[in-house]
């Protein structure tokens, strides 16, 4: 199977836009377009959509112009609307919490936010990149803990084991049983009880219409 995505880059920064166009480019990936700003960005988008050609995943900075505060997760936040099978990375020099909730709002569907530190471990962000293009999450670790709050993640978790914890937090990545089960070098099995002893401590019961792990995982994310 064909593992390359298409990708369109957002960053107003020349060096680091063609640094990760590098990136991706190297690792046979396919970066059909790549812009300074929002603006740029959304009339891009709207362009491929009229050629049928919808990359598969946008990545953008979260600051961009023209005032470099919040054009980029703005841009990001109306593509997730108007094009949901489109996947949105977005990238930010730290955690800011109002944007990040914002963009996790709603689908958690084909969603990244990560810190531009993550940049230089470039597997990760790369494998982060072909996640979220594919409808996968990722969230970068220091997200997921200003989201959460050690205090408010106790009460709300507190049920949980350690273990039972670390497997939700997998889980809000956007990994599957099988890949949480490499990462805790433990059987695809013991993955699955952990998952379903998690479920009913979270006050989670079977239901025919709800997806249980995504509202586990917006337990996790909203506690």
């Amino acid at each position: 199977m064909d593992d390359r995505v298409r990708v369109v880059i957002a960053e107003d920064s020349v060096l680091l836009r063609e640094g990760l166009t590098r990136l991706l480019t190297d690792r046979g990936h396919d970066v059909v377009a790549g812009v300074g700003d929002a603006q740029a960005l959304i009339k891009t988008v709207a362009e491929l959509a009229g050629q049928d050609a919808l990359p598969d995943v946008v990545v953008a900075d979260v600051r961009m112009p023209p005032t470099h505060t919040d054009e980029g997760i703005r841009a990001a936040v109306q593509l997730r609307r108007e094009y949901p099978e489109i996947g949105v990375l977005v990238l930010s020099q730290y955690v800011e919490e109002q944007y990040a909730t914002e963009l996790l709002a709603g689908s958690s569907r084909g969603v990244g936010y990560l810190l531009k530190d993550r940049v230089a471990e470039v597997r990760e962000f790369v494998d982060a990149v072909v996640r979220v293009a594919r409808g996968g999450t990722a969230l970068d670790p220091e997200v997921v803990a200003q989201l959460l709050g050690r205090s408010r993640r106790q009460d709300v978790l507190a049920g949980l084991t350690p273990r039972e914890r670390e497997v939700l937090g997998l889980m809000a990545e956007g990994r599957t049983n099988s890949a949480i089960a490499k990462q805790l070098v433990v059987s695809d099995g013991a993955v699955e009880k952990h998952v379903s002893n998690i479920f009913p401590k979270l006050g989670l019961s079977p239901s025919e219409g709800d997806h249980r792990r995504v509202l586990a995982v917006l337990t996790y994310l909203n506690s």
